[in-house]
């Protein structure tokens, strides 16, 4: 299943759960029902009915609570296996009070009747809010069908006619239900669109700066940040124009990932500024990372049929203090940066190194350039 039918399906679960209120009412009223049915009758049949109602709303309460301590993590497969013990508590309590419907009609019981069909229909009322179908569908189906059933078994025309509406309620019930589910399908969605837009760059698809500075916020580890911009970029749009720029952003971003290879986020701050964050990263990986994203934007871009080289430059840090302000360590990437571009480009620095000591720059060397005469059709254009 796709990632964002996962989350669609989690947020349909969570909506499945939120029905405290719900669950406990209708719990409480088949119990105060049932006990009335039993006492005023003297049935044994409606109490034996009436503790089973008891077990099914305390197991059904128990489960939201639990479900809502749970939450946050339960992976997909939990879901489904929750939702499902939703839909059983559901069958079951439907299973009970159409039972004490049937119990009703057997022993002739006519307040006892009105009473069970009258929980029977806010049962159904309540359900069918339920954002998943095969639940409404199953619960009700078993909780009616006693009364359908019941009715047929009468001699009277009204009761056959009456069992005629009730199954037309439950057709009725399930269109509605269909209905609702799509509504708040339709809705979530539209919210993780949203939520997907807020922290996404438009143009490359890549994180924004927003979503880069919550996933720094949420390690709980040393990380490595590396500040990446393009050597070169002014002078792409200035040949090629806005277009061809963006492309190259695009795939600059794409290189980005590939070099990260799933294990680190890689963002776009803006312009041809980009955010690399790699968890759990010593000196050595993070160098390794910085190294390969320098050599990766030195590789040429086909850009409008041409072949263009550009280049870039890094700035490193590595850091381990989790208490530092999250835009001051991306300020110290940010500066090691920009000592990188001022010293030529094409190279990078770290942040805790003494950038006016010349020592501390770690050069990459340059492609050559390639003059008109040479014949190479490797590269067209190389951009300092």
């Amino acid at each position: 299943m796709h990632r964002s039918d996962q989350e669609t399906r989690r947020e349909l679960a969570h909506l499945l759960y939120s029905s405290m209120p719900l669950v406990g009412t209708i719990s409480v009223a088949s119990v105060v029902i049932g006990t009335v049915m039993a006492w005023v009758a003297q049935d044994p049949g409606y109490a034996v009915i009436t503790a089973a109602l008891v077990v099914i709303g305390v197991f059904r309460v128990v489960k939201l609570l639990m479900f809502e301590a749970r939450f946050d993590r339960l992976g997909h497969a939990d879901i489904i296996r929750w939702e499902r013990l939703y839909g059983l508590g559901a069958i079951a309590f439907g299973l009970a009070v159409g039972a004490l419907s049937a119990r009703a009609f057997q022993i002739g019981d006519g307040p006892g009747v009105w009473m069970s069909f009258g929980l029977s229909m806010a049962f159904c009322v309540g359900i069918v809010s339920r954002v998943s179908p095969w639940i409404v569908m199953t619960s009700s189906a078993v909780l009616l069908i006693p009364t359908v059933v019941a009715c047929l078994l009468q001699s009277e025309p009204v009761y056959r006619m009456g069992a005629g509406m009730v199954v037309l309620f439950w057709i009725t019930l399930r269109g509605t239900s269909y209905r609702l589910t799509a509504a708040f399908t339709e809705r979530i969605k539209a919210k993780q669109a949203l939520a997907h837009q807020a922290h996404r760059d438009y143009l490359t698809g890549l994180p924004n700066r927003a979503a880069f500075i919550a996933a720094l916020a949420g390690c709980d580890r040393p990380v490595a940040i590396i500040a990446v911009d393009l050597d070169g970029f002014k002078l792409v749009n200035d040949r090629f124009g806005h277009q061809a720029g963006d492309e190259l952003l695009c795939q600059v971003g794409v290189r980005l990932q590939d070099c990260l290879e799933d294990s680190g986020v890689a963002a776009r701050f803006g312009g041809d500024e980009f955010m690399l964050l790699l968890p759990g990263a010593g000196r050595d990986a993070a160098l390794d990372l910085a190294r390969a994203a320098v050599t990766a934007l030195a590789q040429p871009f086909t850009l409008a049929g041409t072949r263009v080289q550009i280049g870039a430059s890094a700035g490193i840090l590595v850091t381990d203090d989790r208490q530092a302000e999250t835009e001051a360590l991306l300020d110290q990437a940010d500066r090691a940066l920009y000592a990188a571009k001022r010293a030529g480009g094409h190279r990078w620095c770290w942040a805790d190194e003494d950038i006016s000591v010349t020592t501390a720059w770690t050069r990459y060397g340059a492609a050559p350039a390639l003059s008109p005469a040479s014949g190479s059709t490797d590269v067209d254009l190389i951009l300092p």
